[in-house]
């Protein structure tokens, strides 16, 4: 039977002491878990070793911690692939991020993933007459949101958010998930209500700095950036909400310049998403750039001349993808989810599909999504 090193974090808040560090020697098959390492640990060597699990089939997310430095499930996390991460040859297991720790393992997920569940409204707002038997809601708009409802409430995503840890207010991932799953739904009434309460929010949706964390540590594949992301669109594009965190403003103004100039011509981003550079909105936050663009022409990032010119122009190809789109009527949006059975199998590769339907995806995917 081989043998695995758990280096597990405890703490203990009642005791008055700092957290340490305790190494068990455990002896397991390598396709057992890492809940199942914890769980004989705690039999064998210290009962007192604090860990929240229930189904053990990563369905109710009860056991996620880092290993090694990665959230995940405990019960979905083989013996054999973390020591393949290991660092010094010890699985290193500790609490989730971004919560306060109760005990060892556990987080007190009530005190900020909970919290900010409840400040989305995590439930439907009909508008309208009741129906007299049930909604009928159309399959692409279930297919929609089965993305968001596929979490599982492990806080994962809370746990490696970036702007959380700077910002410990941020509404956060697995809540604009939750938040998606209903502006996203037909049958709520109240999608331009909550989409401006999540704009106006200065920690709601335009405080996600897209660093991509919360997509890598789910493991539902729910994708809660790109759920926020989507809010943005509707709210701007489908609602045309312009926020006082300028989120809206910010957003067209980084289109236009692409679109003018094919790269990005930073000195134009900050003044046009303020309305130009003669915009009384711009003055205020131009003056409290200038240490930054001052840093910036000391060390030859950037010259006068650049900032003042226009060193670009779209080219070609550029111009006619923004003719494309806006031409389109509709938007064209893609998440994990497909129609279809797993079993179905169209012939030739994605891209040969792709090919023959004109550059469109496959059918099994729904254009709505």
């Amino acid at each position: 039977m081989p043998e695995y090193t758990l280096r597990i974090r405890r703490y203990s808040p009642e005791s008055g002491e700092a957290a340490y560090w305790d190494d068990f020697t455990i002896d397991l098959d390598g396709h057992r878990s890492v809940l199942d390492g914890i769980l004989q640990a705690r039999d064998r060597f210290d009962g007192s070793i604090g860990i929240r699990c229930s189904c053990r089939a990563a369905i109710c997310g009860s056991c996620g911690v880092r290993i090694n430095g990665k959230p995940n499930l405990a019960c979905h996390t083989h013996l054999e692939e973390a020591a393949e991460t290991a660092p010094d040859g010890a699985i290193v297991v500790e609490p989730m991020g971004n919560m306060p720790v109760l005990k060892d393992l556990i987080v007190d997920m009530d005190a900020v993933h909970w919290k900010k569940i409840q400040r989305v409204t995590p439930w439907l707002i009909p508008d309208g007459e009741v129906p007299e038997r049930e909604y009928v809601v159309p399959p692409e708009s279930m297919i929609d949101v089965t993305q968001s409802m596929a979490c599982i409430q492990c806080g994962a995503c809370v746990s490696d958010c970036l702007s959380m840890e700077v910002d410990p207010l941020f509404v956060g991932p697995a809540a604009l998930a939750k938040a998606y799953r209903f502006v996203g739904d037909p049958r709520d009434g109240q999608h331009f209500e909550r989409l401006k309460d999540l704009a106006e929010d200065p920690h709601g949706i335009y405080d996600c700095t897209h660093c991509f964390n919360c997509i890598e540590a789910c493991p539902k594949g729910v994708a809660p950036m790109s759920q926020i992301m989507r809010l943005r669109r509707i709210s701007s594009a489908d609602h045309d909400i312009e926020d006082r965190n300028n989120g809206y403003r910010h957003e067209h103004a980084f289109v236009r310049n692409i679109e003018r100039n094919g790269l990005l011509h930073e000195a134009d981003l900050l003044p046009h998403s303020y309305g130009g550079k003669f915009h009384p909105r711009a003055a205020p936050e131009l003056v409290e750039s200038l240490p930054v663009i001052l840093r910036a022409l000391q060390r030859g990032k950037v010259t006068p001349k650049k900032a003042l010119t226009h060193p670009h122009k779209a080219p070609t190809d550029v111009k006619r993808i923004f003719r494309q789109i806006h031409e389109q009527d509709d938007r064209y949006e893609l998440n994990l989810y497909v129609v279809g059975y797993e079993d179905e199998e169209p012939a030739g590769t994605e891209a040969e599909q792709a090919d023959a339907a004109g550059g469109q995806l496959p059918e099994e995917r729904s254009p709505n999504v």
